[in-house]
C-alpha cells in the first residue's frame, strides 16, 4: 500500500495529467492567444515541458522502484503457564 502513495508516482501523474491538457489547449489557440504571447506557442510549449517531466518521474519510479516494506514479526504470546 505504501508504494501507491510514493511520491514519484503523485508527482508524475500530475504533471502528465496537466502537460496533456495544457498541450491540447496550446493546440488549439487561436489567433488572439498567440498574439498575447508574441507569436509563441506558450501552452503548447510548457504542456509538452510538463508531459516531459511527468514521463521522467514515472520512468524513474519504473526504473527504481521503493524497496519492499519488511514483513511483520510475530509478538510471541505470553506463557499460560507463567500467568498463573
Amino acid at each position: 500500500m505504501a508504494r501507491l502513495f510514493d511520491v514519484r508516482r503523485v508527482i508524475g501523474g500530475l504533471f502528465v495529467l496537466y502537460g496533456v491538457i495544457v498541450t491540447l489547449i496550446g493546440i488549439f489557440d487561436g489567433p488572439s492567444e498567440l498574439e498575447k504571447a508574441q507569436g509563441v506557442r506558450i501552452n503548447l510549449w510548457m504542456g509538452l515541458g510538463m508531459l516531459a517531466f511527468g514521463l521522467l518521474m514515472l520512468l524513474w519510479l519504473r526504473l527504481n522502484p521503493p524497496p519492499p516494506l519488511p514483513e511483520p514479526q510475530a509478538e510471541p504470546e505470553p506463557d499460560e503457564d507463567r500467568a498463573a
